[in-house]
């Protein structure tokens, strides 16, 4: 796997992943509250820190953790800064390409993703991962900043006693002028509430799904991808892009606090 190139994932792609997600070395713990530990990782010749999540969801089974993930439908029930998606097409059953666009939180200007998804399904575990590509005709939105996944993915495996672990993890390079300092601490802040969040709607799917296209689940079933674009893999040639960039550098500390979103269990069961 290499960031803004586009092919089909490998075994090798996904034990990398996999090694990332379930060894220690080189992680510190920054984070460790109810059932959700956070850790940071350095990574050479890289300003950003590389997050991992590992949360326990006692009463959430792996299949389900995998259909909320994958259904681009009910995201935006669940997630509040996913201001648009598309799907731009798929490479082959387990590989697709889409646009992705996230509002900021101010005063940080809102980013924008090219990102090809390969995901993994095996008796005991599922994975999903993620990492920038180009596309010609999905350059950078007027008013966003394309960012740069470097890697990202979940590992959701079945627990030994009951419901199922789900470990996040995330290198991420915003871009633009963001100072390093507030780039590293908000990910850590965001890390936990990202597999809060997650929980959260892994408890009301069920129900949203039951009048939503119930039997419509195209990461399970490929047969449902046969009207699906494919993906013309010219077009995703890698592409230094030119920005207007405004400096976002001069945050300080007390001008960016995050906090707690507002539940809103109204909109998940919609």
């Amino acid at each position: 796997m290499r960031v803004n190139v586009a092919r089909v994932w490998e075994d090798a792609d996904y034990d990398k992943v996999r090694n990332l997600c379930k060894s220690s070395d080189g992680w510190t713990e920054v984070y460790n509250k109810k059932s959700i530990a956070v850790y940071t990782q350095h990574v050479a010749n890289s300003h950003f820190q590389m997050i991992k999540a590992v949360a326990h969801f006692p009463d959430v089974t792996s299949s389900l953790v995998y259909d909320v993930l994958h259904d681009s439908a009910f995201r935006s029930k669940w997630d509040k800064h996913m201001l648009s998606q598309e799907m731009i097409g798929m490479i082959n059953p387990n590989n697709d390409v889409g646009y992705y666009a996230l509002s900021g939180m101010s005063p940080v200007r809102a980013r924008d993703f090219v990102l090809q998804r390969s995901w993994l399904e095996t008796k005991h575990e599922k994975l999903i991962c993620s990492h920038s590509v180009c596309h010609e005709d999905y350059p950078p939105a007027k008013g966003f900043i394309r960012a740069t996944v470097l890697l990202s993915g979940y590992l959701i495996e079945d627990h030994d006693e009951e419901g199922c672990q789900v470990t996040y993890i995330s290198h991420t390079d915003p871009k633009g002028k963001l100072p390093t300092w507030l780039v590293n601490r908000v990910t850590k802040v965001v890390a936990p509430k990202v597999v809060k969040k997650l929980h959260k709607a892994c408890l009301h799917y069920e129900e949203w799904k039951e009048k939503h296209h119930p039997n419509w689940k195209p990461w399970i079933v490929p047969e449902q991808q046969m009207d699906f674009p494919r993906v013309d893999l010219e077009k995703c040639q890698p592409k230094e892009y030119e920005q207007e960039i405004i400096d976002e550098s001069n945050l300080s500390a007390a001008s960016m606090s995050i906090k707690d979103e507002e539940d809103d269990d109204d909109s998940l069961k919609k």
